[in-house]
Protein backbone atom coordinates (compact mmCIF):
# COMPACT_ATOMS: atom_id res chain seq x y z
CA UNK A 1 0.00 0.00 0.00
CA UNK A 2 2.98 2.68 0.49
CA UNK A 3 3.86 1.87 -2.75
CA UNK A 4 1.22 3.89 -4.08
CA UNK A 5 2.11 7.40 -3.24
CA UNK A 6 5.41 6.84 -4.31
CA UNK A 7 4.51 5.49 -8.19
CA UNK A 8 2.20 8.35 -8.48
CA UNK A 9 5.04 10.92 -7.78
CA UNK A 10 7.58 9.18 -9.48
CA UNK A 11 4.49 9.57 -13.08
CA UNK A 12 4.08 13.32 -12.11
CA UNK A 13 7.84 13.76 -11.66
CA UNK A 14 8.19 11.69 -15.63
CA UNK A 15 5.28 13.69 -16.67
CA UNK A 16 6.65 17.19 -15.85
CA UNK A 17 10.03 15.59 -17.16
CA UNK A 18 8.48 15.25 -20.70
CA UNK A 19 6.53 18.58 -20.48
CA UNK A 20 10.01 20.56 -20.26
CA UNK A 21 11.39 18.25 -22.77
CA UNK A 22 8.85 19.04 -25.31
CA UNK A 23 8.92 22.95 -24.33
CA UNK A 24 12.88 23.42 -25.32
CA UNK A 25 11.83 21.53 -28.86
CA UNK A 26 9.59 23.82 -29.35
CA UNK A 27 11.88 26.36 -28.51
CA UNK A 28 14.21 25.20 -30.89
CA UNK A 29 11.49 24.85 -33.79
CA UNK A 30 10.00 28.19 -32.92
CA UNK A 31 14.02 29.22 -33.71
CA UNK A 32 14.00 27.65 -37.10
CA UNK A 33 10.74 28.78 -38.38
CA UNK A 34 12.16 32.28 -37.45
CA UNK A 35 14.78 32.43 -40.02
CA UNK A 36 12.56 31.77 -42.46
CA UNK A 37 8.97 34.17 -41.23
CA UNK A 38 10.00 37.55 -39.70
CA UNK A 39 8.58 39.42 -37.71
CA UNK A 40 5.04 37.23 -36.45
CA UNK A 41 5.62 35.74 -33.50
CA UNK A 42 2.25 35.65 -32.09
CA UNK A 43 1.13 33.86 -35.70
CA UNK A 44 4.25 31.23 -35.29
CA UNK A 45 2.67 30.89 -31.98
CA UNK A 46 -0.85 30.42 -33.13
CA UNK A 47 -0.24 27.81 -35.82
CA UNK A 48 1.82 25.92 -33.76
CA UNK A 49 -0.53 25.92 -31.21
CA UNK A 50 -3.05 24.49 -33.50
CA UNK A 51 -0.92 21.74 -34.49
CA UNK A 52 0.36 20.79 -30.87
CA UNK A 53 -3.12 20.09 -30.06
CA UNK A 54 -3.96 18.27 -33.18
CA UNK A 55 -6.29 20.48 -35.30
CA UNK A 56 -6.21 23.45 -38.10
CA UNK A 57 -6.10 26.74 -38.82
CA UNK A 58 -7.58 29.31 -40.49
CA UNK A 59 -4.61 32.37 -41.45
CA UNK A 60 -6.70 35.35 -42.37
CA UNK A 61 -5.07 38.28 -44.15
CA UNK A 62 -3.86 40.48 -46.94
CA UNK A 63 -1.81 38.64 -50.04
CA UNK A 64 1.71 39.01 -49.35
CA UNK A 65 1.96 38.49 -45.62
CA UNK A 66 4.10 35.71 -45.54
CA UNK A 67 0.84 33.21 -44.90
CA UNK A 68 1.75 30.60 -47.24
CA UNK A 69 5.62 31.04 -46.14
CA UNK A 70 4.51 30.11 -43.06
CA UNK A 71 2.71 27.04 -43.93
CA UNK A 72 5.54 26.05 -46.36
CA UNK A 73 8.38 26.50 -43.42
CA UNK A 74 6.01 24.81 -40.86
CA UNK A 75 5.83 21.17 -42.73
CA UNK A 76 9.75 21.23 -42.83
CA UNK A 77 10.13 21.91 -39.42
CA UNK A 78 7.50 19.64 -38.08
CA UNK A 79 8.56 16.98 -40.76
CA UNK A 80 5.22 16.48 -42.02
CA UNK A 81 4.45 15.35 -45.85
CA UNK A 82 3.04 18.41 -46.85
CA UNK A 83 0.66 19.37 -49.74
CA UNK A 84 -0.53 22.29 -51.48
CA UNK A 85 -3.86 23.04 -53.30
CA UNK A 86 -4.20 26.64 -54.82
CA UNK A 87 -8.31 27.14 -54.33
CA UNK A 88 -9.77 28.31 -57.37
CA UNK A 89 -13.75 28.75 -58.70
CA UNK A 90 -13.25 25.97 -61.04
CA UNK A 91 -11.73 23.82 -58.73
CA UNK A 92 -14.09 20.48 -58.15
CA UNK A 93 -13.92 18.12 -55.17
CA UNK A 94 -11.89 15.72 -57.02
CA UNK A 95 -8.97 17.89 -57.45
CA UNK A 96 -8.40 17.25 -53.68
CA UNK A 97 -9.95 14.20 -52.60
CA UNK A 98 -8.90 12.11 -56.07
CA UNK A 99 -11.05 9.87 -58.08
CA UNK A 100 -12.10 6.08 -59.19
CA UNK A 101 -10.51 5.87 -63.38
CA UNK A 102 -11.05 2.88 -65.71
CA UNK A 103 -8.31 1.03 -66.58
CA UNK A 104 -7.75 -1.63 -69.30
CA UNK A 105 -4.76 -4.23 -68.15
CA UNK A 106 -2.83 -6.54 -70.89
CA UNK A 107 -5.87 -9.15 -70.83
CA UNK A 108 -8.32 -6.62 -71.97
CA UNK A 109 -10.05 -6.70 -68.31
CA UNK A 110 -11.00 -3.56 -66.93
CA UNK A 111 -10.98 -2.34 -63.59
CA UNK A 112 -11.45 0.61 -61.39
CA UNK A 113 -8.69 2.27 -59.66
CA UNK A 114 -8.53 5.09 -57.13
CA UNK A 115 -5.55 8.00 -57.72
CA UNK A 116 -5.35 9.75 -54.43
CA UNK A 117 -5.86 13.36 -54.76
CA UNK A 118 -3.17 15.72 -52.57
CA UNK A 119 -5.79 15.92 -49.52
CA UNK A 120 -3.70 12.38 -49.00
CA UNK A 121 -0.38 14.12 -47.38
CA UNK A 122 -0.04 15.07 -43.38
CA UNK A 123 -0.17 18.97 -43.49
CA UNK A 124 -2.51 20.49 -46.40
CA UNK A 125 -2.17 23.90 -47.23
CA UNK A 126 -4.97 25.41 -48.40
CA UNK A 127 -4.50 28.50 -50.17
CA UNK A 128 -7.21 30.83 -50.85
CA UNK A 129 -9.72 28.72 -49.41
CA UNK A 130 -12.48 31.37 -50.05
CA UNK A 131 -11.79 31.61 -53.50
CA UNK A 132 -13.60 28.20 -54.42
CA UNK A 133 -17.13 27.47 -54.57
CA UNK A 134 -19.00 26.29 -51.36
CA UNK A 135 -19.24 22.78 -53.02
CA UNK A 136 -15.19 22.50 -52.79
CA UNK A 137 -15.09 23.92 -49.83
CA UNK A 138 -17.06 21.55 -48.19
CA UNK A 139 -14.92 18.42 -49.60
CA UNK A 140 -12.84 19.39 -46.76
CA UNK A 141 -15.41 19.19 -44.04
CA UNK A 142 -15.58 14.89 -43.47
CA UNK A 143 -11.62 15.02 -43.95
CA UNK A 144 -11.40 17.55 -41.07
CA UNK A 145 -13.36 16.24 -38.78
CA UNK A 146 -12.86 12.32 -39.10
CA UNK A 147 -9.23 11.86 -40.90
CA UNK A 148 -11.10 10.56 -43.63
CA UNK A 149 -12.49 10.66 -46.97
CA UNK A 150 -15.60 8.64 -48.91
CA UNK A 151 -15.22 8.27 -52.28
CA UNK A 152 -17.08 6.48 -54.55
CA UNK A 153 -18.57 4.93 -51.19
CA UNK A 154 -15.18 3.32 -49.46
CA UNK A 155 -14.02 5.10 -46.55
CA UNK A 156 -10.38 6.12 -47.40
CA UNK A 157 -8.34 6.98 -44.22
CA UNK A 158 -5.69 10.08 -44.21
CA UNK A 159 -2.28 10.25 -43.08
CA UNK A 160 -1.00 10.66 -39.57
CA UNK A 161 -1.35 13.29 -38.38
CA UNK A 162 -3.29 15.14 -40.64
CA UNK A 163 -3.60 19.11 -40.54
CA UNK A 164 -5.10 21.73 -42.48
CA UNK A 165 -3.63 25.21 -42.52
CA UNK A 166 -5.70 27.27 -44.99
CA UNK A 167 -5.36 30.78 -45.83
CA UNK A 168 -8.02 33.31 -46.80
CA UNK A 169 -8.03 36.71 -48.29
CA UNK A 170 -10.58 38.85 -46.34
CA UNK A 171 -14.09 38.54 -47.18
CA UNK A 172 -14.76 41.90 -48.57
CA UNK A 173 -12.29 41.39 -51.39
CA UNK A 174 -14.18 40.93 -54.77
CA UNK A 175 -14.61 37.31 -56.04
CA UNK A 176 -14.45 35.32 -52.66
CA UNK A 177 -17.03 32.85 -51.00
CA UNK A 178 -17.92 32.77 -47.61
CA UNK A 179 -16.71 30.03 -45.58
CA UNK A 180 -19.96 27.85 -44.52
CA UNK A 181 -20.18 27.88 -40.35
CA UNK A 182 -19.78 24.40 -40.56
CA UNK A 183 -16.78 24.82 -41.70
CA UNK A 184 -15.51 27.25 -39.90
CA UNK A 185 -15.69 25.37 -36.54
CA UNK A 186 -13.65 22.76 -37.66
CA UNK A 187 -10.67 25.71 -37.57
CA UNK A 188 -9.41 25.02 -34.13
CA UNK A 189 -8.16 28.96 -34.15
CA UNK A 190 -8.55 31.41 -36.64
CA UNK A 191 -4.80 33.62 -37.16
CA UNK A 192 -5.33 37.15 -38.25
CA UNK A 193 -2.13 38.24 -40.00
CA UNK A 194 -1.31 41.36 -40.02
CA UNK A 195 1.33 44.05 -41.28
CA UNK A 196 4.88 43.85 -39.73
CA UNK A 197 6.01 46.58 -37.61
CA UNK A 198 8.54 48.55 -38.99
CA UNK A 199 11.28 46.93 -37.58
CA UNK A 200 10.33 43.69 -38.69
CA UNK A 201 9.54 44.96 -42.21
CA UNK A 202 13.14 46.29 -42.71
CA UNK A 203 14.48 42.84 -41.10
CA UNK A 204 12.26 41.32 -44.15
CA UNK A 205 13.59 43.59 -46.91
CA UNK A 206 17.46 43.05 -45.75
CA UNK A 207 16.91 38.78 -44.93
CA UNK A 208 14.83 38.13 -48.35
CA UNK A 209 16.12 40.41 -50.92
CA UNK A 210 20.19 39.19 -51.38
CA UNK A 211 21.67 36.47 -52.96
CA UNK A 212 20.81 33.31 -50.31
CA UNK A 213 17.91 32.91 -47.68
CA UNK A 214 17.95 31.65 -44.53
CA UNK A 215 16.89 27.75 -44.91
CA UNK A 216 14.80 26.28 -41.69
CA UNK A 217 15.72 22.96 -40.72
CA UNK A 218 13.49 20.06 -39.51
CA UNK A 219 13.47 19.84 -35.42
CA UNK A 220 9.90 17.52 -35.24
CA UNK A 221 9.04 14.48 -37.34
CA UNK A 222 5.24 12.90 -37.54
CA UNK A 223 6.05 10.27 -34.86
CA UNK A 224 7.66 12.81 -32.45
CA UNK A 225 4.27 15.54 -33.21
CA UNK A 226 1.94 12.87 -32.61
CA UNK A 227 3.52 11.69 -29.33
CA UNK A 228 3.60 15.69 -28.58
CA UNK A 229 0.00 15.79 -29.25
CA UNK A 230 -0.32 13.00 -27.07
CA UNK A 231 1.61 14.27 -24.03
CA UNK A 232 -0.74 17.83 -24.65
CA UNK A 233 -3.89 15.83 -23.76
CA UNK A 234 -2.09 14.42 -20.16
CA UNK A 235 -1.43 17.55 -19.48
CA UNK A 236 -3.12 18.76 -15.79
CA UNK A 237 -5.57 21.40 -16.22
CA UNK A 238 -7.00 22.95 -12.97
CA UNK A 239 -10.69 23.88 -12.22
CA UNK A 240 -10.44 27.79 -11.90
CA UNK A 241 -8.93 26.84 -15.83
CA UNK A 242 -11.90 24.69 -16.63
CA UNK A 243 -14.36 27.47 -14.85
CA UNK A 244 -13.23 29.84 -17.07
CA UNK A 245 -13.47 28.26 -20.35
CA UNK A 246 -16.99 27.22 -20.06
CA UNK A 247 -17.91 30.66 -18.46
CA UNK A 248 -16.37 32.53 -21.67
CA UNK A 249 -17.92 29.94 -23.67
CA UNK A 250 -21.69 30.04 -22.15
CA UNK A 251 -21.74 33.75 -21.71
CA UNK A 252 -21.00 34.03 -25.62
CA UNK A 253 -24.22 32.16 -26.76
CA UNK A 254 -27.58 34.90 -27.00
CA UNK A 255 -30.54 32.64 -25.10
CA UNK A 256 -28.20 31.14 -22.58
CA UNK A 257 -28.89 32.07 -19.07
CA UNK A 258 -25.52 33.29 -18.63
CA UNK A 259 -25.25 34.92 -21.73
CA UNK A 260 -24.42 38.62 -21.15
CA UNK A 261 -26.76 41.89 -22.26
CA UNK A 262 -25.12 42.75 -25.13
CA UNK A 263 -24.54 39.45 -26.50
CA UNK A 264 -28.45 38.62 -26.43
CA UNK A 265 -28.77 42.06 -28.18
CA UNK A 266 -25.64 42.16 -30.93
CA UNK A 267 -24.97 38.30 -31.70
CA UNK A 268 -26.93 36.10 -33.81
CA UNK A 269 -25.23 32.67 -33.07
CA UNK A 270 -22.34 31.53 -30.67
CA UNK A 271 -19.45 29.22 -29.98
CA UNK A 272 -20.78 25.09 -29.53
CA UNK A 273 -19.18 22.84 -27.32
CA UNK A 274 -16.34 22.70 -30.11
CA UNK A 275 -15.37 26.07 -29.00
CA UNK A 276 -14.68 24.69 -25.08
CA UNK A 277 -12.43 21.55 -26.16
CA UNK A 278 -10.45 24.22 -28.72
CA UNK A 279 -9.86 26.71 -25.48
CA UNK A 280 -9.23 23.25 -23.80
CA UNK A 281 -6.42 22.15 -25.74
CA UNK A 282 -5.36 25.79 -26.74
CA UNK A 283 -4.69 26.83 -23.31
CA UNK A 284 -2.50 23.60 -22.83
CA UNK A 285 -0.30 24.02 -26.00
CA UNK A 286 0.18 27.59 -24.84
CA UNK A 287 1.57 26.87 -21.62
CA UNK A 288 3.80 24.49 -23.32
CA UNK A 289 5.15 26.90 -25.78
CA UNK A 290 5.84 29.24 -23.05
CA UNK A 291 7.31 26.34 -20.99
CA UNK A 292 4.92 26.60 -18.24
CA UNK A 293 3.83 23.41 -16.73
CA UNK A 294 0.28 24.33 -16.29
CA UNK A 295 -2.25 26.39 -17.88
CA UNK A 296 -3.67 29.50 -16.35
CA UNK A 297 -6.73 31.59 -16.35
CA UNK A 298 -4.63 34.05 -18.40
CA UNK A 299 -3.70 32.00 -21.16
CA UNK A 300 -7.89 31.56 -21.60
CA UNK A 301 -8.11 35.40 -21.77
CA UNK A 302 -5.54 36.02 -24.48
CA UNK A 303 -6.87 32.75 -26.55
CA UNK A 304 -10.57 33.99 -26.36
CA UNK A 305 -10.13 35.84 -30.16
CA UNK A 306 -8.63 33.24 -31.70
CA UNK A 307 -10.79 30.55 -30.73
CA UNK A 308 -14.26 32.42 -31.01
CA UNK A 309 -14.15 34.88 -33.64
CA UNK A 310 -14.91 32.53 -36.09
CA UNK A 311 -17.63 31.12 -34.27
CA UNK A 312 -19.62 33.71 -33.50
CA UNK A 313 -21.52 36.18 -36.00
CA UNK A 314 -23.39 39.87 -35.41
CA UNK A 315 -27.02 40.84 -35.99
CA UNK A 316 -27.04 42.54 -39.23
CA UNK A 317 -28.24 45.63 -36.74
CA UNK A 318 -25.12 45.16 -34.67
CA UNK A 319 -23.65 45.36 -37.64
CA UNK A 320 -25.36 48.67 -38.76
CA UNK A 321 -24.20 50.20 -35.72
CA UNK A 322 -20.43 49.82 -36.11
CA UNK A 323 -20.06 46.87 -33.55
CA UNK A 324 -17.19 44.39 -34.48
CA UNK A 325 -17.17 40.84 -33.08
CA UNK A 326 -13.89 41.22 -31.51
CA UNK A 327 -14.94 44.14 -29.41
CA UNK A 328 -17.82 41.63 -27.69
CA UNK A 329 -15.39 39.03 -27.48
CA UNK A 330 -13.03 41.75 -25.83
CA UNK A 331 -16.07 42.72 -23.62
CA UNK A 332 -16.64 38.81 -22.54
CA UNK A 333 -13.11 38.58 -21.23
CA UNK A 334 -13.73 41.63 -19.23
CA UNK A 335 -17.11 40.52 -18.22
CA UNK A 336 -15.51 36.80 -17.03
CA UNK A 337 -12.46 38.68 -15.01
CA UNK A 338 -15.06 40.72 -13.02
CA UNK A 339 -17.09 37.91 -12.07
CA UNK A 340 -14.14 36.12 -11.01
CA UNK A 341 -12.83 38.42 -8.85
CA UNK A 342 -16.12 38.86 -7.38
CA UNK A 343 -16.40 35.62 -6.85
Amino acid sequence: MTDAPAQGSEAHDDLLAEIEALGATLARARGQIGRRVIGQETVVDLALNALLSGGHALLVGAPGLAKTRLVETLGRVMGLDAARVQFTPDLMPADILGAEVLEQDAHGGRAFRFIQGPIFCQLLMADEINRASPRTQSALLQAMQEREVTVAGANRPLPRPFHVLATQNPIEQEGTYPLPEAQLDRFLLQIDVDYPKLDAERAILMATTGLDEAEAEGVFDAASLIAAQKLIRRMPVGESVVDAILALVRCARPGEPEATATVNRSVAWGPGPRAAQALMMAVRAKAVLEQRLVPSVADVAALARPTLKHRMALTFAAKAEGQTIEAVIDGLVAHAAEHEAAA
